[in-house]
């Protein structure tokens, strides 16, 4: 589904990814994780197409993600921004809408798949009217993936989706979004800084260190036989539930 061969990134100088390869397996879910500052949120943002890598290709689906080609196949990917990223002046429906409606989606078909998607994530359809200040931290969460979903794409990109709320909505919309996954059977990539949420929502996970690709290995594997130095000091400053 997604493939980076050689792919490096750097700005002003700094190296922000180092080359690298990447294959992100079609239908399930990698988790991308590291300290602050390793490259997990730059390598969405080429994953995407927001950026363009220095070195190398980013392919999704066998294409190249080029300046010319990215526009098309962004409507392919649905992507969640930390925060949100709601235009707070408009509402949760429109801001769930906006593309489709920018395709020219006819309103009945508008309609239903925001109804099926509110009942998809557990969202109040009485509230749909309501614009993001008058939502919750969760709520808003849940209007920004409606807006990933609504185009019903192939891939599924989440910068940090739950860093700014507090633990109990946090732990509620992780298990929402599990289930949702698991659902939909899409090919999610998701970042993280959070070992645990990794492995609760992630089939693979790769963990990241100063622009590179430590390890990438199924939760488990990263716990039991940790491939370097550095994988097993990130695991203790977790401390996981399994060493409590």
């Amino acid at each position: 589904m997604l493939q980076l061969v050689g792919v490096s990134k750097s700005f002003q100088g700094v190296v922000a990814v180092q080359p690298l390869d990447l294959t992100v397996a079609e239908g399930r879910t990698t988790v991308l994780i590291g300290p602050s500052g390793c490259g997990k949120s730059t390598l969405l943002r080429l994953m995407v197409g927001l950026i363009e890598p220095d070195n190398g290709q980013v392919l999704f689906d066998g294409v190249p993600i080029t300046r010319s080609s990215a526009r098309q196949l962004r409507q392919r990917i649905g992507f969640v921004v930390q925060d949100g990223g709601l235009f707070p002046h408009l509402s949760a429906r429109e801001n769930i809408t906006l593309l489709a409606r920018h395709l020219g989606w006819p309103a009945s078909r508008l309609k239903d798949r925001v109804t099926q998607l509110a009942e998809l994530t557990h969202f109040p359809l009485d509230k749909l009217a309501f614009y993001p200040a008058q939502l919750s931290g969760g709520q808003r969460q849940r209007v920004s993936l409606m807006r990933a979903l609504m185009l019903d794409p192939t891939l599924l990109l989440l910068d940090e989706p739950f860093a700014a709320l507090d633990p109990l909505i946090r732990y509620e919309l992780q298990a929402e979004l599990r289930e949702i996954f698991r659902q939909l059977n899409k090919t999610v990539v998701l970042v993280t800084h959070d070992l645990t949420e990794a492995g609760y929502l992630g089939d693979e996970v790769v963990l990241m260190h100063a622009g590179r690709i430590v390890q990438q290995a199924p939760y488990r594997t990263l716990l039991e036989q940790p491939a370097e130095e550095f994988v097993t000091r990130f695991i203790q400053a977790q401390r996981p539930p399994e060493t409590i």
